[in-house]
């Protein structure tokens, strides 16, 4: 199923109000989660895609060596501006890009994350190409997704409100793409699609989420999926080269974002 263009859309007024309410209330621990699992691993070079406005970015910049240069992309520059302005421990590379359309040779990095982003890949399979073709040998694939919404409490109570409000036309954007994106069997034909193939271990993470809200301190429920070790590895089909897939399927207790 493909993605409406209008749901890729962070543009206005939008990247302010993300970074200000969104990004405490519900990326942070996640962002760190997912710099943690790639912070052991030796790198030189690391693409970051969908990286909206760098809460990921910034960790990476904070817990990587100096050594290891980082390159953060987005499909929509208004929240790569937002994410440059915030600024960044040490200098990051900004650029808009398309992930189905990298703009990076072929094994360019030894990493490629993504925060909540997969889910609005209009063809999933084709950015999972991507992510494999600028992977380095033995590089590592690592991205998050949001449970289905009835497993997210902050972003399930939001829309049931909505929908209070608006019986005839009920907003359907939360469950339809952040939280639509959640099957595992989909996520991994999706995966094979792009080249990657193996089969992943999971375990279940949970997170605070909600801290910003006064009296409120919601969980989030996230899936952890890795193939091999501690983390998904897969071999990519037709190919002598290993890229590792690292699929931190993600949470259940808040909003989709990046």
């Amino acid at each position: 199923m493909s993605t409406p263009e209008t749901d890729r859309a962070f543009t206005g007024s939008t990247p302010e109000l993300y970074e200000t309410y969104l990004v405490p209330l519900i990326f942070e621990p996640y962002a760190v989660d997912l710099v943690n699992r790639l912070a052991a691993r030796p790198l030189t070079r690391v693409l970051e895609i969908a990286a909206g406005t760098g809460v990921v970015t910034r960790t990476l910049a904070a817990v990587l060596p100096e050594s290891v240069s980082i390159v953060a992309t987005d499909l929509n520059q208004p929240m790569l501006d937002q994410a440059a302005a915030l600024g960044t421990r040490r200098p990051v590379a900004w650029r808009q890009a398309d992930a189905m359309r990298l703009p990076f040779g072929d094994e360019t990095f030894d990493a490629v994350v993504c925060q909540f982003g997969a889910m609005f890949f209009p063809e999933k399979a084709t950015a999972f190409a991507e992510a494999r073709r600028v992977l380095g040998s033995g590089g590592v694939f690592m991205f998050n997704v949001w449970d289905r919404i009835s497993e997210n409490e902050f972003a399930d109570t939001v829309t049931t409100a909505l929908a209070s409000l608006f019986p005839e036309d009920p907003p359907r954007f939360l469950a339809r793409t952040p939280y639509g994106y959640y099957d595992r069997a989909t996520i991994e034909r999706d995966l094979a699609g792009g080249g990657f193939t193996g089969r992943p271990r999971s375990r279940r993470l949970r997170r605070a989420v909600g801290r910003t809200l006064p009296g409120s301190r919601r969980s989030g429920t996230a899936w952890g999926h890795r193939y091999g070790t501690r983390s998904r590895h897969a071999t990519p089909s037709g190919s002598a080269r290993q890229p590792t897939v690292r699929r931190t399927l993600s949470p259940s207790g808040s909003g989709g974002g990046r």
